[in-house]
């Protein structure tokens, strides 16, 4: 279920939680909210308690702390007083859980958004490079210099035609 699907039965309530929620920024992407991301499982509203259930783009992210902090000052200039975060693993996030508007907000900002699909069926790590469209000059005839990007979850790559460099966001 992708974030726009798990926000549309929510109360009244909730809604407004939501809402406070898509204003709250990746501190490694700015221009993505972290409901472009799809981070945001669960909202859940106990009493006076706001309870906001996020899952990590992956385990160990370090913006993880940073994002659950922002969360929690969004929620109290709201005047939410009592917010808990929960981080849950289980199911992994997946790209396929980020918002369409958020990877063209990604390309917008210069980084390829993933695939949709994996497009080469790898095992090995290291595996031949992905087609990935330069969010440059939308040209395919790209290479990757680099597994790593400008963090863990991004790989580097460098248009053969217009000849920039660009972050790629890995799909997982």
């Amino acid at each position: 279920m992708n974030n726009e699907q798990l926000h549309i039965n929510a109360s009244t309530a909730e809604q407004k939680i939501w809402s406070i929620l898509a204003t709250v920024v990746d501190p490694e992407v700015p221009v993505l909210t972290v409901l472009d991301l799809g981070i945001v499982r669960e909202v859940e509203i106990n009493g006076s308690e706001v309870e906001v259930i996020i899952t990590p783009t992956y385990t160990g992210c370090p913006a993880m702390d940073m994002i659950a902090m922002n969360i929690r000052l969004a929620l109290a200039e709201q005047g939410y007083k009592q917010v808990k975060i929960t981080s849950i693993l289980s199911p992994a996030w997946t790209t396929d859980w980020m918002t369409e508007a958020g990877k063209e907000k990604l390309k917008q900002y210069g980084i390829a958004p993933p695939n949709p699909k994996q497009q080469v069926c790898n095992d090995k790590l290291f595996a031949a490079n992905e087609a990935i469209q330069c969010p440059h000059c939308n040209s395919h005839h790209t290479h990757r210099i680099s597994e790593f990007g400008s963090t863990a979850c991004k790989a580097l790559y460098q248009c053969d035609d217009c000849k920039e460099p660009f972050d790629y966001f890995k799909c997982h």
